[in-house]
């Protein structure tokens, strides 16, 4: 994933980059990722090619990383919810006879998916902190 933007200040080996905001911003489910202004969105990124404040770059984030996050974000909640599920049905029908097994399914679908959320809380925290996992500036396209 790729998109272009300006440098607004640099720190060490990382800068603050605003990209324009799109329309795909309304719906995002990681906000905390980047932090709306006025003029875009700004990201903080890997600034290994020295970029200086106000100079227009390209900023990348690698295919797996892009892959890895999309499937702990959308994947892992969806696995969660349908294992609970399958799980809170079998378990309604052997050892709780008295309730409706699909109410139990329901009610443990969702507690695995409310787990999810958790967890995908407590990985994104953790990644968060490792530049692997950060946006870098590929080039810089206008001095």
């Amino acid at each position: 994933m790729e998109e272009v933007g300006v440098v607004t200040e640099t720190d060490g080996v990382t800068a603050k980059v605003v990209v324009k905001k799109k329309g795909a911003c309304d719906g995002c489910n990681v906000k905390g990722t980047c932090e709306p202004t006025e003029k875009g969105m700004e990201i903080e990124a890997v600034n290994t090619i020295q970029a200086q404040p106000g100079q227009t770059v390209r900023v990348s984030i690698g295919a797996y990383t892009y892959l890895k996050s999309s499937m702990i974000a959308y994947g892992m909640p969806l696995v969660f919810f349908i294992g609970g599920a399958i799980l809170g049905k079998n378990i309604g029908e052997k050892h709780l006879v008295g309730y409706n097994s699909d109410l139990v399914a329901a009610v443990a679908g969702f507690a695995a998916l409310i787990l999810s959320l958790l967890l995908i809380k407590l990985i994104s925290g953790r990644a968060a902190t490792k530049e692997e996992y950060k946006p870098y500036i590929e080039e810089i396209i206008d001095l």
